[in-house]
């Protein structure tokens, strides 16, 4: 093969390149009026063809002459892989390829503050103060404080729906203020990206604190002395009293709202004696399940300050009876929501949207079958290769349940659980 690669190859190349290079000078040079440089460029673009095939010709002759050096190493790599293969069975039974676990995360032992509203401890006592204020609702019976209960019920209220003023029911459960400062969205529907947004939207709201306009809360405030300067105090010397700095004041106070003194934090961080061994069962099947893909990072939420990406998501997403024994629909139809932080729901019943289940193990059922398709019902695609088939979404078991439950226990405050026992009078005293 090397002679008849020398004897045709070689020849023809150069006769090739001959032939092209008399043609540039002697016509197509002469009749575009270029110098002798310009033709020896133009012979050298126009003979490209001929370069290529001189390389690919040396390559051929070297992998023939000299095979120990080319081709025989990958061959034989080759048949060691495949002889290796063959004889443990990884030829026909490919390796899985290994699963990237969940990281899980202790909560972060402060919030980050806005640049627009950063907190000093003067600011964090006024909105604190603020939080507490009667004077912010229409008339003068409610305060933040009294849809969320620091203590007796986790920063809620333990009533299905929100009572505001007059008596009247709102149409949502009240979401705990503990550890809202670390969520990207606030509201069951996310309206709010901000804390001081947030703060404002209940004080204004006719069905809430149903305080008729922003200048009535600052006219309210103005007239205590107190007020006036704690403000100053606040935000300086000559700050006025505004219904935008008294939602800065309690979003500052909400800051400070954080709750990482739980057992799932104190093993997060390394005690490995924090956790029983139905709640370390729980948090494996809390990730097995697929429940971290919506309650993931360290708010136990995708819309998460650290560690979220999507917000929201459809609930519920699979039909299942629960829809009517629970009216879980926004007529008729599934509703998008912000996804609830995990950080102590143990504590924040009755739960959902609209607190209509007032059992946890409830709540752990039907988000297994509306949002993770644990009902038998549900076809998913298995492999990359796109076959469609039935995969195993039976229901979860009463024991996974209970695992599941005592996991989520285990994302209590301490702080939380004494401040309730301390709230809660002992058996037979009144």
């Amino acid at each position: 093969m090397d002679n008849a690669l020398l004897e045709i190859g070689l020849p023809a190349v150069l006769i090739g390149f001959a032939s092209l290079a008399l043609m540039v000078h002697k016509e197509l040079g002469p009749f575009a009026g270029l110098n002798g440089a310009g033709r020896w460029l133009l012979t050298g673009v126009f003979g490209m063809g001929f370069i290529a095939f001189g390389i690919k010709m040396a390559v051929a002759f070297a992998i023939e002459r000299l095979p120990e050096q080319t081709i025989a190493p990958l061959l034989e790599r080759s048949v060691v892989a495949w002889q290796r293969a063959e004889s443990d069975g990884s030829f026909f039974n490919p390796a899985p390829v290994r699963q990237v676990h969940y990281v899980w995360q202790a909560l972060p032992e402060r919030a980050p503050e806005p640049a627009a509203n950063p907190g000093n401890p003067a600011k964090v006592a006024l909105g604190k103060r603020l939080f507490n204020e009667t004077k912010l609702s229409g008339d003068g019976t409610l305060s933040c404080a009294s849809c969320h209960d620091l203590y007796s019920h986790a920063g809620a209220d333990a009533l299905p729906t929100a009572l505001g003023i007059d008596d009247q029911r709102g149409p949502r459960n009240t979401p705990t203020v503990w550890n809202a400062a670390l969520m990207s969205r606030l509201f069951w529907d996310g309206r709010a990206a901000s804390l001081e947004e947030q703060a404002a939207g209940p004080i204004l709201n006719p069905l809430e604190m149903g305080m008729p306009t922003p200048a009535e809360a600052e006219r309210r405030l103005r007239l205590e002395a107190s007020y006036r300067q704690d403000f100053a105090r606040a935000f300086g010397d000559d700050a006025p009293i505004s219904f935008e700095r008294i939602a800065q004041a309690i979003a500052a106070y909400e800051r400070t709202l954080i709750t990482p003194d739980t057992p799932y934090d104190r093993f997060v961080r390394g005690d490995t004696s924090a956790l029983k061994p139905a709640q370390l069962r729980g948090m494996a099947l809390f990730e097995s399940l697929g429940c971290v893909l919506c309650h993931r990072g360290p708010s136990f939420s995708d819309a998460g300050l650290v560690g979220g990406e999507s917000a929201f998501r459809i609930f519920p997403a699979n039909e299942t009876p629960y829809e009517k024994q629970y009216d879980l629909l926004l007529d008729g139809k599934p509703g998008v929501w912000r996804i609830a932080s995990l950080r102590n729901v143990a504590l924040t019943g009755p739960w959902l949207h609209n607190g209509s289940v007032d059992k946890l193990e409830e709540v752990v059922r039907i988000m297994a079958s509306a949002q993770l398709g644990r009902s038998g019902k549900l076809h998913a695609w298995l492999n990359d290769d796109r076959q469609l088939g039935r995969a195993d979404r039976s229901p979860i078991s009463d024991d996974e349940v209970a695992d599941l439950v005592a996991f989520l226990e285990a994302l209590s405050s301490d702080s939380l659980l004494r401040g309730q026992r301390r709230q809660t009078p002992a058996a037979g005293t009144s």
